[in-house]
């Protein structure tokens, strides 16, 4: 996707004109349903060159630029032509590049004199804001959704491979699901679990945190946490397992650790026996990189006083002591992107050099105008809302490098597991459903999901060291 282009002129030297004679009438006013385009700039015949990716990364950058430093003019300019060139219902640079106008365009309509930016950009009817609409789903229609790529899949494809060889021979298996699919992953685990006992197969407890995520984050999910393990226990017991459904208040601003507590007391007041034949098993599927992070002024208060003086953020304060659960395993699923810059225009960079991948794929598997490509990539503009237009708390869309994840698993005594053949042929089967665009690497005990090479999602899994 990525080809050079030579950079463009500094657009501070463009001078600000916001007309061209060939946009005008014969009354020499512009018509209203023409947008005028500044000078030194091309016309509508010559934006060709403007379509690339290089091209329209850096007019984003320019953009970002203006109205970090309140440049009214300068920010408008650029936004005529992106918002010429990036149509919402363009090709795939052009649809990212656009998500990106809209997240740019809401985050200067928050501050000084840029709010007039706000009529610049073309938004849609009875719309006057730009918050990002997405869809709430049924559980048939997310388990639908997450069916459609990889992105999901292969998390779940590996990590139940890694659990299932985890908690062999344990008579009770106790699921913590940290997920931000709201337990897609669950129904394939209980049937793989289900098929490999000729007997009676382990009870299943099943804990989830229960805070507002699920109502802020998509993918949402159109239901209750209540309605969610009725339909999850049910399910459980066509397949002749028992499913034990529990959810814990607790949310990932603090660390969870509601959640952590929670499971600390509960292991406290089993006795010996009944521990060792339970296996703890802690399924994180991309939802730690919503902890926040370094860059986030924190409190720690939630945890013991030996972490509320320490200088760790949440993310590591989690994972020490979710070390200290002595838990089976831990498998950790997250997207391999760094979207933590405290710099507005370094964050751009590095979001638009990743969530191409999402609107290149897109265009694989979903025809134009049907619902589950508008549901799939307002998620996708969601996130680069998130990502651009937003700050401190509400900037919680903090995705952090895999080599962080690994180092910070470490440091809280885990050491990692490679996974076993069986459960990368396993992934390369699930891969092989998908287009040809998709792969599979192996980096250290890590298998990582790529798309035309570049990293997308890691999946590992980790024991206590």
């Amino acid at each position: 996707m990525m080809q050079f282009t030579p950079p463009l002129p500094p657009l501070h030297q463009i001078t600000p004109i916001f007309s061209n004679p060939s946009s005008m009438n014969k009354n020499n006013q512009i018509p209203r349903n023409t947008r005028p385009w500044p000078a030194g700039f091309p016309t509508s015949k010559s934006l060709s060159s403007f379509g690339d990716a290089n091209c329209m990364e850096q007019l984003l950058v320019h953009c970002a630029n203006a109205i970090e430093t309140n440049d009214v003019t300068l920010a408008q300019q650029i936004l005529w032509v992106l918002n010429n060139i990036a149509p919402p219902d363009g090709d795939s640079n052009q649809r990212l590049a656009h998500s990106f106008l809209r997240a740019l365009t809401a985050r200067a309509a928050k501050t000084g004199s840029c709010k007039m930016l706000v009529e610049t950009v073309a938004v849609p009817p009875n719309n006057n804001n730009f918050t990002v609409d997405t869809h709430k789903f049924s559980v048939i229609e997310l388990a639908n959704f997450v069916d459609l790529t990889p992105w999901h899949r292969f998390g779940f494809t590996a990590a139940n491979a890694a659990i299932l060889e985890a908690t062999e021979g344990y008579s009770v298996i106790h699921i913590v699901d940290l997920s931000l699919t709201h337990c897609m992953q669950i129904p394939t685990l209980i049937d793989a679990i289900a098929s490999r006992h000729d007997g009676a197969p382990p009870v299943i407890k099943l804990t989830v945190p229960g805070c507002n995520y699920s109502r802020e984050i998509p993918p949402v999910l159109d239901l209750t946490h209540d309605e969610l393990g009725a339909k999850l226990v049910n399910f459980a017991r066509s397949r002749n397992v028992i499913l034990e459904f529990r959810v814990v208040s607790s949310s990932y601003t603090d660390g969870f650790a509601g959640l952590i507590e929670h499971l600390r007391v509960q292991r406290l007041i089993h006795a010996a026996e009944a521990r060792a034949a339970e296996a703890l098993v802690v399924n994180c599927h991309m939802m730690l990189h919503y902890i926040p992070e370094e860059t986030l002024s924190t409190s720690y208060n939630a945890y013991d006083s030996s972490c509320a003086s320490s200088s760790m953020s949440l993310r590591s304060l989690f994972l020490k002591a979710l070390r200290g659960l002595d838990p089976t395993i831990v498998v950790l699923v997250d997207e391999d992107a760094d979207l933590t810059s405290s710099n507005l225009v370094c964050r751009l960079r590095s979001a638009f050099n990743y969530l191409w991948i999402p609107y290149d794929t897109v265009d694989t598997f979903l025809p134009r105008g049907s619902k589950q490509r508008q549901w799939y990539e307002a998620d996708i503009c969601w996130k680069i809302e998130n990502v651009i237009a937003h700050e401190g708390v509400n900037r919680v869309e903090r995705v952090e490098r895999r080599t962080v994840w690994e180092q910070r698993m470490r440091n809280a005594s885990f050491q990692g597991i490679g996974f076993s053949e069986d459960s990368v042929v396993e992934v390369k089967a699930m891969l092989d459903e998908h287009a040809a665009g998709w792969g599979l690497k192996k980096e250290d005990e890590h298998v990582v999901l790529t798309w035309k090479g570049h990293n997308v999602v890691f999946a590992s899994a980790w024991l206590p060291a």
